[in-house]
């Protein structure tokens, strides 16, 4: 198939297929569908692949934000019909997103993918450990959002760090939010806008900065973002997140919450772990 052989294609489509699939439950089940999931299951699913080690990191973060889009997409406007949003934060924070954005992803590209393991392994522990240990209690740090300075300097340090590590940056809104008198609602449904706004440019910044590496990528890799890996995650893992849902109805909020935090804290270690034991030894 174009000049590749069929049997590499057929387990390229195969492992994809299988990562939709777990992400899509994963995503239904602890309530979260962005490159907290996405990432890890990218990067060891590129490894079985054979994906050298110093781009198998860029791959996945730049993928998981092509994956990332229809899903921040279809969140939006499920809760702009419902007037979550806050679009006049939205529209304060737009320009310093997508300035955030293409440094962060400007930055990923010049770093190693062990910086880019030790910033994931930074948002997991730190993500996860709030879900572990606060859960929905959040600290309060004012009684409202910051002006339009404050909330700049927010928004386009939040997106450098989600371009880094391939997420949507909804969950960090929503700590931002819940953390300054606003509901977990209205930041779900803001941090959903903000996603778009970070997936599309970091998508592409990700194409194009790994264009130069399309050799030794896999099939059908579009810089650094994997084509097939696309369509086959991001419409399988939507298809199958309802089972998860159905699933998740069994046990409490906190008990998903714990599980969320269990997860983020292992992939996160995990990361951190292979990175000291590979600098020790």
């Amino acid at each position: 198939m174009f000049g590749i052989p069929l049997e590499e294609v057929l387990i390229l489509g195969a492992v994809l297929l299988a990562g939709g699939i777990a992400t899509g439950l994963l995503a239904g089940l602890l309530g979260i569908g962005g490159g907290a999931i996405i990432v890890p299951v990218l990067y060891y699913l590129f490894g079985i692949l054979g994906v050298p080690e110093d781009v198998r990191m860029h791959l996945s973060v730049g993928t998981s934000l092509a994956v990332i889009i229809p899903t921040t997409t279809r969140s939006y406007i499920s809760h702009n019909k419902r007037g979550a949003v806050d679009h006049k934060t939205l529209r304060i924070v737009a320009i310093p997103v997508l300035a955030g954005v293409f440094a962060g992803a400007a930055l990923a590209a010049v770093l190693g993918g062990d910086l880019l393991k030790l910033a994931f392994a930074a948002f997991g522990l730190m993500l996860g450990g709030q879900m572990l240990f606060l859960g929905t209690s959040h600290i309060q740090m004012a009684k409202d959002l910051p002006g339009r300075a404050g909330l700049s300097v927010w928004a386009f340090f939040i997106s450098v760090f989600a371009a880094l590590v391939g997420v949507g940056g909804g969950s960090l809104l929503t700590l931002l939010y819940t953390t300054h008198g606003r509901t977990i609602h209205q930041g779900v449904a803001t941090g959903a806008g903000i996603g778009i706004l970070i997936s599309i440019p970091g998508a592409i910044s990700f194409a194009v900065a790994g264009w130069p590496e399309m050799a030794r990528l896999p099939p059908f890799s579009l810089g650094y973002v994997s084509a097939i890996g696309t369509l086959l995650i991001a419409p399988v893992s939507m298809l199958i997140a309802p089972i998860g849902v159905r699933i998740a109805h069994a046990f409490t909020r906190r008990q998903l919450e714990m599980a969320l935090g269990v997860f983020l804290v292992i992939m996160g270690g995990r990361f951190l772990v292979e990175l000291l034991l590979r600098y020790a030894g």
